[in-house]
């Protein structure tokens, strides 16, 4: 009965919010180059008819960017272990963009559909996956009721569930429990979040400690160099590298500014790529766009404005800042550059990567930093040792991606 009342409410809801933010989303989408990329695949509409879709793979729900790239992981790990194919549905166009360009030989990639039930139904007697695969804390009404409904089972991967979100989730459990009492594998990063998430509904025997895919030190291949970006870099004045990586709005000129008083070379790159005139025109003109590279004599910042490429960019940093966590709030992933055996520095706002954040300032393994003069004393400041004690701190997380095809391919 909750269940219906539930949905109900969702089916007026949803609605309206999908006709008020469909100008912001299109526009947004315009703005991402994702216009024409598909987007009728979001009402459940495709190219080829059903009867050529490969049924019984893995249906894995990835939102953008940062959850596409950890999918594409997953699969890579996955098809070493079994035979099973994969249908990979990010959200964004953003994630899109990046699925299609890097997706493994004969992964499906599909918008994600509306979260409409009709639209749940058609999608999955179209593909009648054998298994649906949320990644991270994604959890929608019609997928996960729909699904259920269908037979199939329905987990969610690496869902780290923050106290705050738990305790928001919580208030509301009476309606929030019908969904999450269905999902059949929860794979956690931490223990903390065994309790969170059995506070609000999912069932004890659900849950798995997996530990954090994206901290897994054997979950994928470590960040190397390209020949292409050392030859960019090569352009500039000889001086090392401090990389701040995902930047908001605020933190392009600041970060930008400290590097070059601390002599180092700064390069930018913000975590939305089409923020890249924005970022050129705070840095003052000074700045180089990786996408269409053209060295100037007065040039002084590198701009990676490029999706993606983040990983083996932060091979060529002597040192990364994490953006995020200066002028905007919750922080970064810092675990790249640490794999990557580069100093990490950040700001005072990380707290997207709680636990993981408290334990490497305690081992020594990261800088934070307030005010700039401390930034600037960070970056002064000879970090020897820093990268071998993070690396201490990441390998209670390695084989979390084992343990994460295990609880899929083991269960289901």
């Amino acid at each position: 009965m909750i269940l219906r009342f539930v949905l109900l409410i969702w089916g007026v809801v949803y609605p309206v919010f999908v006709l008020l933010a469909a100008p912001f989303w299109l526009l947004k989408m315009i703005r991402r180059n994702g216009w024409g990329s598909g987007l009728l695949e979001r009402l459940g509409w495709y190219d080829c008819d059903a009867e050529f879709e490969k049924s019984g793979g893995v249906y894995i729900h990835a939102v953008s960017v940062g959850e596409v790239l950890l999918a594409l992981k997953l699969i890579a790990k996955w098809k070493e272990e079994a035979e099973d194919h994969f249908i990979l549905v990010p959200t964004t166009a953003t994630g899109m963009a990046v699925a299609k360009e890097n997706a493994p030989e004969g992964v499906r990639v599909i918008y994600a559909p509306l979260d409409f039930g009709v639209l749940i139904r058609r999608v999955m007697r179209r593909f009648s996956p054998r298994l649906v695969v949320t990644v991270e804390s994604e959890f929608w009404p019609n997928l996960i009721a729909q699904t259920h409904h269908l037979g199939i089972p329905i987990g969610l991967m690496n869902a780290r569930l923050s106290r705050r979100s738990g305790d928001r989730l919580r208030r509301f459990r009476v309606f929030v429990k019908v969904f999450l009492e269905r999902l059949d594998y929860v794979g956690v990063p931490e223990k903390v979040d065994l309790s969170r998430w059995e506070d609000i509904g999912v069932r004890a025997e659900a849950l798995t400690l997996t530990g954090n895919v994206k901290f897994d030190p054997d979950g994928a291949a470590l960040p190397s160099r390209r020949s292409e970006f050392s030859q960019m870099l090569a352009e500039f004045p000889e001086a090392p590298v401090a990389m701040a990586v995902s930047t908001f709005p605020g933190e392009e000129e600041y970060l930008a500014s400290a590097f070059r008083e601390a002599g180092f070379l700064p390069v930018i790159v913000p975590r939305h790529a089409e923020r890249r005139e924005e970022v050129l025109k705070v840095l003052g003109g000074g700045g180089v766009l990786r996408s269409r590279f053209e060295k100037m004599e007065d040039s002084d910042v590198l701009v990676v404005d490029s999706t993606g490429e983040l990983q083996d960019w932060t091979a060529h940093a002597d040192v990364v800042v994490i953006g995020k966590s200066f002028r905007a709030k919750g922080g970064q992933n810092p675990s790249e550059a640490i794999l990557a055996g580069v100093p990490v520095i950040c700001g005072p706002y990380m707290g997207n990567f709680e636990p993981l954040v408290s334990e490497l300032k305690e081992a020594g393994g990261i800088q934070m930093v307030g005010q700039r003069e401390e930034l600037l004393k960070a970056l002064r400041k000879p970090l020897n040792g820093q990268v071998e004690n993070a690396k201490r701190v990441l390998e209670k997380h390695r084989g979390a991606m084992r343990r994460t095809i295990a609880l899929f391919t083991d269960g289901a």
